[in-house]
């Protein structure tokens, strides 16, 4: 753990209160493609839904996915090299001044060896910058406005799915604070920490964020691509990261590897459903849902906040 992290880590325990930190799966938890591509999701409403046009609109948006991977966060150079989280090459990284560097010229291969490892994380370091700045600076107006107006359809055909999901990240990342007198109210930011541990390669899952408007939340560095290391493993390096008293855990997902995962590490779970009578789906799970997986395993004391 670098000082700024420490420090970083030390400013959210230091009030003395709990932190809570949600580790999400990506796919069919906060935004649905894999079961739009495959018809799951519009066949769980038995007739109501149009199968094909869920279809449709997930390639739509593998086709943007990709593109904007390939043409501005080097997937088409780096796709045989994924890496579980983006600071993983660190130590390779000298810090040379990359602002005119030029990454189609510098004859990286397979990083197999040091040269290369540098040369990848340079790229990995490019893609936090660019990750951080949004997509607007990347991308023209015209395919910015289609890529608005079909996350509001894609919103519309799922009965709000990413819209409530991303509206429970904006509440646990802002919460109200009357004043003395209680008749008004500000707003101060949370110190709850969302980390997204995903199946998916890391360089699409990080557009996918992008995309999906989930950026504001899910800052570069918490997220993790267990392809080539399993959710338990990035579950552990997680919980390495935050490792004080203080912070309390509880992953939220749909498949049974983020499930084992937890369990192995005694934290809570959620588990998100699909089928549209439960309220284990987007819209359906808000924060104070997960507040009871949390009281489940540390309390309902913000005092209490050690793990069993």
């Amino acid at each position: 753990m670098n000082d700024d992290t420490s420090q970083k880590l030390g400013t959210l325990v230091s009030d003395g209160g709990p932190v809570n930190v949600y580790i999400w799966d990506m796919d069919e938890t906060l935004i649905l493609l894999r079961s739009l591509l495959n018809g799951t999701y519009a066949e769980s409403f038995n007739g109501s839904k149009d199968v094909q046009r869920g279809v449709e609109i997930g390639k739509m948006w593998e086709k943007h996915i990709l593109k904007i991977s390939d043409d501005c966060f080097f997937y088409e150079q780096i796709e045989d090299c994924n890496e579980p989280f983006l600071d993983s090459l660190r130590q390779y990284d000298d810090g040379q001044d990359l602002s005119r560097y030029d990454f189609k010229k510098d004859d990286f291969s397979t990083p197999t060896d040091d040269l290369n490892k540098r040369k990848l994380a340079y790229r990995h370091r490019a893609v936090a910058r660019k990750y951080e700045k949004g997509l607007r600076p990347f991308i023209d107006s015209e395919t910015m406005s289609i890529l608005d107006e079909l996350y509001n359809v894609t919103d519309e055909y799922t009965d709000r799915w990413l819209s409530s999901a991303r509206a429970f990240l904006e509440q646990c990342s802002c919460v109200k604070e009357e004043s003395g007198d209680g008749t008004s109210a500000t707003d101060r930011s949370s110190k709850d920490i969302h980390i997204l541990v995903t199946s998916g390669a890391l360089i699409p899952s990080l557009v996918k964020c992008l995309l999906f408007r989930l950026d504001t939340f899910l800052r570069h560095e918490n997220v993790y691509s267990s392809i080539d290391v399993g959710k338990l493993q990035c579950f552990k390096w997680i919980k390495e990261r935050f490792h004080h008293p203080k912070f309390r855990f509880c992953a939220i997902g749909d498949g049974w590897e983020e499930c084992a995962a937890a369990q192995a590490m005694q934290w809570p779970f959620v588990k998100i459903d699909l089928q549209p009578d439960s309220s284990y789906r987007f819209p359906g799970v808000t924060p104070k849902t997960v507040s009871y997986y949390f009281a489940t395993v540390y309390g309902n004391s913000d005092a209490d906040t050690n793990e069993e």
